[in-house]
């Protein structure tokens, strides 16, 4: 039996790049086994549209070397055909069996890790299925409290709070939440990416960092003693910091991650200068979860344009912890 992981790929939204990108992954040489669930017909037409040879395989559950242009796949077929660019909400469950199908095999041992192309969320609530996106689908299917963190080579950055309106943001910033929070990402920093101490820079809500009460009490009421308090369990945790400095380079050499309030925080910066190196990651679950920091770009749909290299490296980073924690099937 092959001792490299099996890593489970999904194509997404069907009329997305995501089918192409898969295509695009597997004419490159992989120490793994991939293995795309998704419809079989759908990535040959993909292929067809990139002008890639590409051999399809039915998967048959059993460990292989991924060879270039050769990719295994299992399949669950599409509702309709998909028209590139114009998303199709008959093809919800097919996505989201999709998603179940890879998590399930993640959590039977099938697979070593999951990297998810992207999806479009309002064509599956337009089929009348509440979907908030990946994270909290994976969360709810493995029952696990899970924390969005994106990273680059340089940079990781966690979320607090995920896909809220910044509204609603002030009032999810409770020190209960921030725990937990915290406590999921000093333990995967330990786990997945083998720092034995890691340090986090803890992000204030409001500008300044409330400016010692006087634009915002959360950091008085809410950030600061809960910091405290997990440092005097031994946490290494720096702030709150004001955002607008957190990401100077003398401030980046003092930790290992960030933690920002809201979603639009801190991820600028990080996509400003690491779009096609940066993956999104779902910490907490008891899988490796990777997936690309973009959407579905739907006017690159159909073209053969649309640039892998955001796939590539949740794919290589998938590889990575999966080699790190010495995850392979079963």
């Amino acid at each position: 039996m092959s001792a490299l992981p099996r890593l489970a790929l999904t194509a997404g939204e069907p009329a997305g790049v995501g089918p192409e990108l898969l295509v695009r992954l597997a004419t490159m040489p992989w120490t793994a086994g991939l293995v795309a669930i998704t419809d079989r017909d759908l990535l040959e037409r993909a292929a067809a549209r990139c002008g890639v040879a590409l051999e399809v395989l039915d998967d048959d559950g059993l460990p292989h070397t991924h060879t270039p242009g050769r990719l295994h796949v299992r399949h669950v077929p599409l509702a309709v055909q998909e028209r590139p660019g114009q998303p199709d909400s008959r093809n919800a469950a097919h996505i989201l069996t999709t998603l179940a199908e890879a998590a399930d095999g993640c959590l039977a041992g099938r697979y070593a890790a999951v990297v998810t192309a992207p999806l479009q969320k309002a064509s599956i609530n337009e089929a009348g299925i509440r979907f908030s996106g990946h994270t909290e689908f994976f969360a709810a299917r493995a029952d696990a409290d899970v924390v969005m963190m994106l990273a680059s080579p340089e940079l990781r950055v966690a979320l607090a709070t995920t896909h809220l309106p910044l509204h609603a943001v002030p009032a999810a910033i409770t020190a209960a939440g921030l725990e937990r929070t915290l406590r999921i990402v000093h333990r995967e920093l330990q786990d997945k990416f083998g720092l034995a101490a890691p340090r986090i820079a803890v992000l204030g809500l409001n500008p300044h960092a409330g400016e010692a009460g006087h634009l915002g009490r959360e950091e008085l009421e809410v950030i600061e003693p809960l910091l405290a308090k997990l440092r005097a369990q031994g946490m290494q945790l720096l702030g709150p910091l004001p955002a607008d400095t957190a990401f100077v380079p003398a401030q980046r050499a003092r930790y290992d991650a960030v933690l920002a309030m809201y979603h639009d925080q801190a991820l600028p910066v990080l996509k400003s200068e690491a779009f096609d190196r940066t993956v999104n990651l779902t910490l907490g679950l008891p899988f490796i979860r990777t997936s690309v920091d973009h959407g579905t770009a739907l006017d690159l749909a159909g073209t053969g344009r649309a640039d892998p290299s955001s796939m590539v490296a949740a794919t290589r980073m998938a590889l990575d912890l999966a080699n790190r924690s010495g995850s392979t099937p079963a």
